[in-house]
């Protein structure tokens, strides 16, 4: 595919999601994480009016504070149910994407209680004072691709597959879902309710992520220090993606219950094409491609376990939603590695110009959401 080039400003924003989003109160949970702060950087770009609940980041560096975020945030954890409340009653959002989680598999060995404390009870939480927001019309509880009882076959997993897990961060996962159908079915099934969905996406990447134990994030490290990364499992099967991919697919799932179509409750997937479904050895390589600096050796000692094969069926959403990914695997890796190379070699963040490629990009396949 050609190269395109362009700005935020020649883009016309306004025009992205049907301007759905334009002036709505929009609640980010988890705005200083990784995927958070890039769902905020571009509702930000759609004229929302953006808040955000969260712990303070993660990581030094992060990509919140390195990014232009000009929204309303809050530092507090969602477990916190009195004051969570207040918040959420005083920001009174139209919309709601529920991102707040622990997102590590490892961490979860490490501190299962917390684990399951914020995957879990967070979203009741969040569900639960939901009930009584006046404005609100939708919500959607981003969950994982791991929610889904993994079986090692070499199938792609679909919506109505069983969920489960076995380990505490794939098995909160899957109670998260549990939780979101139940509140579904006994507390928002008038016709005036808000509608509720959930989401999963396959393994982000992308620039600004620091999070222990994910492979880029140890990618990366070994193209600033020299050392090589250890891959744990080289062999394993993953559906990578770049972070916007999946984040198109939760806008456009909030455009359609803002509009109240009710049809589009339920539970989503957001995966990459086959293509990306590729191994950890794989992506390695790739990466070493862009970046000549990569080096990389196996670690041989007993880990933790983890799946073999996870891969996403995104049918539904692409019949449905008319919702498809955009960069392919060798696309997703090269923008992941140049905003990574601009930050180390130059100290400059482009997030914003790799969001106006993806949406150029779009544009150029012409998917609905960027139609103008």
């Amino acid at each position: 595919m050609e190269e395109k080039t362009g700005t935020l400003e020649t883009l016309e924003m306004k025009q992205l999601f049907g301007n759905i989003y334009k002036n709505k109160n929009v609640l980010v949970t988890g705005h200083t994480g990784f995927k958070g702060s890039w769902l905020t950087l571009w509702l930000n770009k759609l004229n929302a009016n953006v808040y955000g609940i969260a712990l303070p980041p993660p990581t030094q560096p992060n990509h919140f504070d390195l990014i232009d975020n000009k929204i309303e945030s809050y530092l507090q954890d969602i477990c916190n149910l009195s004051i969570i409340k207040k918040i959420m009653h005083k920001i009174n959002p139209e919309i709601i994407f529920h991102l707040a989680a622990q997102p590590l598999v490892k961490y979860s060995y490490q501190e299962p209680v917390f684990t399951y404390m914020t995957n879990i009870m967070g979203t009741v939480n969040i569900l639960e004072i939901a009930k009584t927001l006046k404005r609100i019309k939708a919500i959607i509880i981003i969950t994982s691709d791991k929610c889904y009882e993994n079986k090692e076959w070499i199938w792609s997993y679909r919506e109505n597959e069983s969920m489960g897990g076995a380990d505490p961060y794939s098995s909160s996962k899957a109670c998260a879902e549990l939780i979101t159908s139940a509140y579904r079915s006994s507390f928002f099934n008038s016709p005036n309710s808000a509608i509720i969905a959930s989401a999963r996406s396959g393994n982000v990447i992308g620039g600004g992520d620091w999070a222990n134990d994910r492979i880029m994030t140890d990618i990366i490290r070994s193209a600033n220090t020299g050392k090589p990364v250890k891959l744990r499992y080289p062999h394993a099967t993953r559906p990578w993606q770049h972070v916007l991919e999946p984040l198109s697919g939760y806008l456009m799932l909030g455009w359609k219950l803002l509009k109240g179509k009710n049809e589009f409750s339920g539970g989503w997937n957001f995966g990459p094409t086959n293509e990306n479904n590729v191994t950890v050895l794989e992506l390695v390589l790739e990466s070493k491609r862009n970046w000549e600096k990569i080096r990389y050796d196996f670690d041989k000692k007993e880990n933790f376990h983890e799946s073999n094969y996870l891969m996403l069926d995104s049918t539904k959403a692409n019949k449905l939603l008319n919702w498809k990914p955009v960069w392919n695997f060798e696309k997703t890796v090269k923008n992941t590695m140049h905003w990574y190379k601009k930050y180390y070699e130059n100290n400059t963040v482009i997030s914003e110009e790799i969001l106006n490629n993806y949406i150029l990009d779009a544009r150029y396949q012409k998917l609905i959401w960027c139609e103008k």
